[in-house]
């Protein structure tokens, strides 16, 4: 009878699951509603890990949550599998670090502190759904922004090689812009017998560069062709934006999601965009500042966005385009009088009346 009773309590036992996420292992440790330490265990990160992974939380009863670390890079994999399992996955950061002080550091000890943020409920954030059309247009993106920066590498590259290439050589390679100084250099005829010449050897680095320029604008290329349609049919009204290209459109949505439900509202897209302004006030110190976190490839998009807009939209409120005109703007709610250009109602120090003669 109490072997019946303890086995009932068992299938009945409400589980957390918390992850501690690694390249090669993910960690694994469970309690129950109270708090209470069930055990821990490691697996592989392998699809065969994380069917063992599941069957090995859910023997220790119903799995109402799982808190995962690293959910879009470790974790990524492990998140997919479980949702598809059925259960509820939530995102959870690093361990704070007074916790980490006070208790140490050791992977079973960042499982089971998972695990306990999503017991007190301090953690909600649903993970990013990698299984659709955005998860490829990261992947693009991703692609595309490290072929942009390897170009740009190389384009600097072979601006340096030229400065100290020979007067000949220099001379020979005469356009205007980098890019096409690197189609000239593609063309060059090194003579591989005689590199010990410093013309020839320049002409053999000048030319390899310059391929590898021209093999990264066609990676370029391959990938924008392969993320314009993908990004036109995911937000075709965010591309018909004044302003918003391609890659802006792109990155939103990798910031948003594919589940974009799992934000609130505007002002949850904007945090995570880190465009919020956030309080700073003490006392009877009123005032917000900046939001430097969030990400900030969104708050770059966002912001290119909002300067091509006030340039060219006429909705967008005007923008002074001078310095000046952002001072003659501010004359009416200024602090400090005395810090107004051109007020003819205060003196300046440089004038003097014409009648003043100085005593000695």
């Amino acid at each position: 009878m109490s072997s019946m009773t303890q086995s009932g309590m068992d299938v009945e036992r409400a589980v957390i699951g918390g992850v501690d996420c690694h390249d090669q292992t993910h960690r694994f440790a469970a309690l129950d509603a109270l708090g209470r330490r069930l055990g821990d265990a490691e697996f592989p990160a392998t699809a065969a890990g994380y069917v063992r992974a599941e069957q090995w939380l859910r023997g220790w009863g119903t799995v109402r949550m799982v808190g995962v670390e690293s959910t879009g890079s470790y974790g990524a994999g492990l998140t997919r599998h479980l949702q598809a399992a059925g259960l509820t996955v939530v995102e959870v950061n690093q361990p704070h670090p007074h916790a980490r002080s006070r208790r140490g550091k050791s992977d079973a000890i960042d499982a089971e502190m998972a695990a306990r943020k999503v017991l007190s409920g301090e953690v909600t954030t649903v993970p990013k759904d990698t299984t659709g059309v955005v998860e490829s247009i990261r992947q693009l993106t991703v692609a595309r922004a490290g072929a942009v920066k390897a170009r740009t590498a190389a384009l600097v590259q072979l601006g340096q090689l030229l400065v100290t290439a020979p007067a000949p050589l220099r001379e020979q390679v005469d356009a205007k812009t980098l890019l096409g100084r690197a189609a000239q250099c593609t063309r060059l005829r090194p003579d591989l017998t005689r590199l010990g010449d410093p013309v020839q050897a320049s002409k053999l680095a000048l030319r390899s560069v310059a391929r590898r320029i021209t093999d990264l604008n066609h990676s370029i290329d391959e990938l924008d062709e392969g993320l314009s349609p993908l990004v036109a049919k995911t937000a075709p009204r965010t591309l018909q934006r004044l302003g918003v290209g391609t890659q802006h459109a792109a990155q939103l949505l990798i910031t948003a999601g594919a589940n974009i439900s799992r934000l609130r509202n505007e002002a949850a897209f904007a945090h995570l965009c880190g465009v919020d302004p956030i309080p700073a006030s003490s006392g009877k110190t009123v005032r917000h500042r900046l939001n430097h976190g969030g990400d900030r490839a969104a708050n770059s998009s966002l912001h290119m966005i909002t300067v091509v807009r006030l340039r060219y939209c006429e909705q967008t409120p005007h923008l002074p385009a001078t310095p000046h005109e952002r001072r003659q703007d501010e004359t009416g709610s200024h602090a400090l009088p005395q810090a107004l250009p051109g007020s003819r109602a205060l003196p300046h120090h440089h004038s003097r009346p014409k009648d003043h003669v100085r005593t000695p």
